[in-house]
Order: structure tokens, then sequence, then C-alpha cells
């Protein structure tokens, strides 16, 4: 259960994924960077072009009419010449033409020349501050972590799963959420298990003696983006894990056996685990996904063998705690209470074995277990007399009616 210490190999290569990881990021923003360049430039030439052309349209058309009008003067002159110098009376009729002409054009009308000062000038403003902006953000921009703000404190094997456990190592990081992956040692890739803001999460879908590595991240208060991943730890279960006996009428199981549902099947009988593989000193987790109809005769809990014929384990060599909070020892009631059983309940069994000092007691068992017994914040403590000496426990669930699904771990 312990966190195996991290090899140099470890850091060498989270500094080399690092380093790609900030090319790859900077080669991306600089492609972008130039882009947006580009497409700013293209914008500004283009509104040159406009005014260029707008602004010489009014010119053009005013020199053309100046155009016109010297030429139209030139055959004036021309003409004027030519009446001079003709005879007497082809004088006075081209004359006569002539200062008819000469009255209509009016020579000294010009178009409307626009003011020097409303004559456009081109020239670009580019400023230099924007380099002082752009450089203060690049200088900001990206940090690199030398350790991320959660790492993995320790992972706890149990029957068919791990608890991993993980705390923060940056006391300025406010966490909002933590993630939680994991993956098989021989897997490529990682995968969610957990997203929430509890520090410790059991992972059931473990194989026995199977290597699995665990990651965590956390995302900061207010903050869309994940931080850093913690450095991954391998662990791995030795524990068989816990299973309910499969084919048993009135009960249906989930592919790995852990998750007994009670279905419609009219049945009654107790349905016992597939092998006794609860020891003395580990912890027994049962947890109600979802309920039925309560009945005082249901029962959760651990006996020393399976007896057929009951349909409860309030019987005689087993402990059991009702739907109802009733806990019973050797089908006597005690006078202890615990919460009645709820979804989302969970019901844990402790049990120790507590040395006699005398092989002479007049009980009625030789063997004595001390058995903790909690569920919603509430524990009861008491002994618990058996026939003989029993290391190891099979466990139970009986339910009168349908709807009852618990989770064994």
């Amino acid at each position: 259960s312990g966190i195996e210490p991290v090899s140099p190999a470890l850091i060498k290569e989270s500094a080399s994924q690092t380093r790609d990881v900030l090319k790859q990021h900077f080669n991306d923003l600089k492609g972008t960077l130039a882009k947006l360049l580009d497409e700013r430039l293209v914008t500004l030439l283009q509104e040159v072009d406009t005014i260029e052309q707008e602004t010489i349209k009014p010119l053009d058309d005013c020199q053309k009419l100046i155009e016109h009008g010297v030429n139209t003067a030139e055959d004036l002159v021309q003409e004027g010449e030519l009446a001079i110098r003709g005879g007497i009376g082809e004088q006075n009729e081209k004359l006569w033409s002539f200062t008819k002409k000469a009255s209509h054009i009016q020579l000294d009308s010009l178009p409307e020349v626009p003011l020097l000062v409303d004559v456009p000038c081109l020239s670009a403003q580019l400023d230099d501050s924007i380099l002082n902006i752009v450089k203060d953000h690049i200088f900001k921009h990206g940090t690199v972590a030398s350790r991320p703000p959660v790492q993995i404190e320790e992972l706890i094997e149990k029957p068919g799963g791990i608890i991993v456990r993980w705390c923060k190592v940056d006391d300025d990081f406010t966490a909002q959420d933590y993630r939680l992956q994991f993956r098989k040692c021989t897997s490529n890739h990682f995968e969610d298990v957990y997203v929430g803001s509890e520090t410790e999460f059991i992972v059931l879908h473990i194989d026995p003696n199977v290597d699995y590595q665990f990651r965590v991240c956390a995302r900061g208060d207010g903050r869309q983006e994940w931080s850093p991943w913690s450095v991954p730890q391998i662990g791995h279960s030795t524990l068989v894990p816990h299973e309910w006996t499969a084919g048993f009428e009135g009960y249906s199981l989930s592919s790995r056996r852990n998750i007994a549902l009670r279905n419609d099947a009219e049945s009654s009988g107790v349905l016992y685990s597939s092998a006794p593989t609860y020891f003395c000193g580990q912890t027994l987790t049962f947890r109600v996904e979802t309920v039925g109809q309560p009945d005082r005769r249901d029962s959760i809990g651990v006996c020393a063998e399976k007896q057929n014929g009951y349909d409860s384990l309030q019987r005689d060599q087993a402990v059991c705690i009702s739907t109802n909070g009733a806990v019973f020892v050797n089908g006597k009631e005690m006078t202890n209470q615990l919460p009645a059983v709820t979804s989302g309940s969970t019901v844990t069994f402790d049990v120790e074995a507590v040395t006699l000092g005398s092989t002479n007691n007049n009980e009625g068992g030789n063997f004595k277990l001390r058995v903790t017994i909690s569920s919603n914040n509430r524990e009861v403590v008491f002994d618990w007399l058996l026939d003989q000496s029993c290391g190891s426990l099979y466990f139970g669930c009986s339910f009168f009616y349908p709807g009852w699904k618990v989770l064994v771990f």
C-alpha cells in the first residue's frame, strides 16, 4: 500500500515531455501570430487601395474637363486666325461665326479644383507600443511547475479494488475539483475514474496481482484548466475480489459479480459470497446502490459458514444489520441500533480476533471476535462468540422485496 520512491528516469522523462510540449506550443503560437499579422497587413493595404481610387477619381475628372477646354480654345484660335486671313465677304461671315462660337464657349470657367488642404496625401501611422504590450504578455506567458499541486499519498489494496488517497502539496493552491485516472501498466491510455471534491476514491475494476498506474490532477478555484498531472504511482491488489454466488434465483449479478440486485423472482433465502473471502483484520464494505421496500427480516452481514434453509442472517453463527438499522448477533437483537439503510448508504464490518485469557468460559462459545459495524457515521461495537476458530468468513444478504442493489468491496 506504500508509494514507491521516484526514479531519476521518471524526472528525465517528465522534463523531456515538458520540453516537447513547450516547443510545440510556441511553434503553434508563432504560426498563429504570423497569420494574424499577415491578415492585418492585407486589411491595411486594401484601405490604401480604396482611398487611392476614391480620391483620384474627382481629380481625373477635373483634368479631363481642363484638357477638353484647352482643346476647344485651340480650335477656336485657329478658326479666328483663318477668319482674319480670309477675303472681306468671307471674312465677315467667318468672323460672325467665330464670334457666335466664342460667345457660347466659356473659356474663363474652370471646373472646381479641390483646395490643396483637401487633397489626400496617404501615410501609414505605425505605433511601436504594440511591441511593449505584446512583449509584456509574452514574457509572462507559460510557467514551468517543478511539481504538481497534488500528489498521490497512498494506495491501499482491497479485494478487487484499490483505495487511492491524494493530498495537496502546494499550500497556495485552492482546489475546486480533483480528477483521478488509472490504467493497466500494459495499456497506453489513462481513463477517468473520478472527478469531484473528495481526496480519496476506491477504484473497483481491479484484477488481482496486476499492476495499475494512477495519477491525479486538480482544478483551481474558479479556473477552467486542469493542473499538471501528479507523478504516476503503481499499485496492485493481491486480495481476491469479493463475489456473490452466481446462479441464485432471486438475485441478478453484475459482470464482476460484486453487485447483487434483488430481482422480481419469488425467492426467499440468503445470497452468500462465493467463497469465505473476508479475513479478520480487514474492512468489509457494502454500498447500497438502490433501495426497495424494507422488511424487518432483511439482512446484510457476515457468517461463519453458509447455511441454507434460512431466509435471513438473523440466525446463529452470523452477525448482521437489518435495513431498518437493527443489529443481530447470533440471531439475538442488540439494544444499540444504527440508522436505517437508505440509497447510497455504506455499511462496513470490521472483525478482529480477541484472544481469550481462559478457555473455560460459560458463554457457550469457544472463540471470540470483536465486531464493529458502522453506517451513516454511527457505529456499534460488540463481541461475537463462535463455536470454532474462524480466520475467514462468508458474507451474505437477504431482501424480501425487489429493487435492493448492493455492491461489496
